[in-house]
């Protein structure tokens, strides 16, 4: 990532805690390399699992001092912000229920959060969890990761600048195959809890992946949500959440849009696609094609723009690292979020803003996220009714 200062010495690296994220955990694993492309985090805390000797053992692995590994995440909390040398901020990477619960604790201390998505399993406890951000001064940094792609920095920049005109319409998928079949019943540990309304919340593959869908699109349009429509499906018989969702959107200011997401269509493995037309034109991007984005101007032809290559903005090429031509993509978008969320820690820290550039989703994003699958699943329930996207966001 393109920012000043990434060779930071060990001194100044932000100490980091982690809630979850243990043996056999594959987000956990995945935030910790992220924290540390850019040297500016050092891990020193957990509670790793939810029992005292898996958490212990997991801070083994990783190096973690035995003091500094902790049975469950309130000791941790209440110790660390004892500590002279405590954490400074924690990431959450455990299942969806417990983030408001973990997230509280070290709010409620002064700690920074980093907490993966959806930002709670209800929207009662999103609304709850805004609140206590807001009277804590912590930050709150939520990790929709696919939001710190340089080509998607791209397209925000270009829409933000006017270049496609007026926006007409937003269509975006997410589509996966990986839960085609009953992979829960196996005792899949990643399908066992993403399947449980317990510990998902409402939703499945909205929860899932559709909130990194909802969220992509309104991050880059820049536009709001006004009314939503959706059918969802549970194909596989007896999943108590959705695995297939279609969600009709209708935005702020007339623009429209459509949002699939689904983890039971075979021939799909990370398929995130993003397209906006406007009166001007148009943008195109694909996740698992990363370093590209298609701009057809109206009446024009299509252009690929590049990650590296002329046209791409400052935008762009501030979120990038490695030459033309590389790839880059999974792990350097979250480690983007996590810098972001560096620069703004130390600013916070040192009694400034943060710098102008510096973006992440937080907790209005968290909360607009629960507050689309609450919707999708309650306009569902009605029969693909139509409901107002503003009753959901009320505090």
């Amino acid at each position: 990532m393109a920012i000043e200062g990434t060779s930071t010495a060990a001194s100044r690296r932000i100490r980091l805690g982690m809630v979850g994220g243990g043996r056999d955990a594959f987000i956990g694993g995945v935030h910790r390399i992220a924290s540390r492309i850019d040297d500016r985090y050092e891990l020193v805390a957990g509670a790793f699992s939810s029992t005292p000797e898996k958490s212990k053992a997991s801070a083994a692995d990783l190096g973690v001092a035995p003091d500094r590994a902790y049975g469950d995440y309130v000791e941790m909390a209440k110790r660390e912000a004892r500590l002279k040398n405590g954490i400074e901020a924690v990431a959450i990477v455990t299942p969806n229920h417990m983030h408001y619960p973990v997230a509280r604790e070290f709010l409620k201390r002064g700690i920074h959060v980093i907490c993966d998505k959806p930002l709670t399993s209800t929207l009662t406890d999103a609304r709850k969890l805004a609140k206590a951000a807001e009277a804590s001064g912590a930050l709150f940094v939520l990790t929709h990761n696919y939001t710190g792609y340089p080509m998607i920095r791209q397209a925000r920049d270009m829409i933000a600048s006017g270049e496609l005109g007026t926006i007409r319409l937003v269509q975006v998928e997410y589509a996966q195959d990986w839960l085609s079949e009953n992979l829960e019943e196996t005792g899949q540990k990643q399908a066992g809890w993403r399947t449980d309304p317990e510990r998902s919340g409402l939703g499945g593959s909205t929860g899932d992946i559709g909130t990194h869908a909802f969220n992509l699109a309104s991050f880059v349009s820049g536009l709001k949500l006004e009314e939503l429509c959706a059918d969802l499906d549970a194909f596989v018989e007896g999943r108590r959440v959705d695995d297939n969702g279609h969600v009709l959107m209708r935005f702020e200011g007339g623009a429209k849009g459509m949002l699939w997401c689904s983890q039971v269509a075979p021939g799909n493995e990370n398929a995130l696609k993003l397209r906006i037309y406007g009166t001007k034109g148009g943008l195109e991007w694909a996740q698992e094609d990363p370093n590209y984005l298609w701009h057809a101007p109206l009446g024009q032809p299509k252009r690929l723009l590049t990650r590296n290559g002329a046209g791409a903005t400052a935008a762009c090429q501030r979120m990038s690292r490695i030459p033309g031509g590389h790839p880059e993509g999974y792990l350097e978008g979250f480690a983007n979020i996590y810098t972001e969320a560096a620069e703004a820690i130390r600013a916070r820290q040192a009694g400034k803003p943060a710098p102008s550039e510096v973006m992440f989703p937080g907790i209005e994003d968290g909360l607009a996220g629960v507050a689309f699958v609450t919707g999708c699943v309650e306009s569902s329930r009605k029969g693909a009714a139509w409901v107002k996207f503003a009753n959901y966001m009320r505090r």
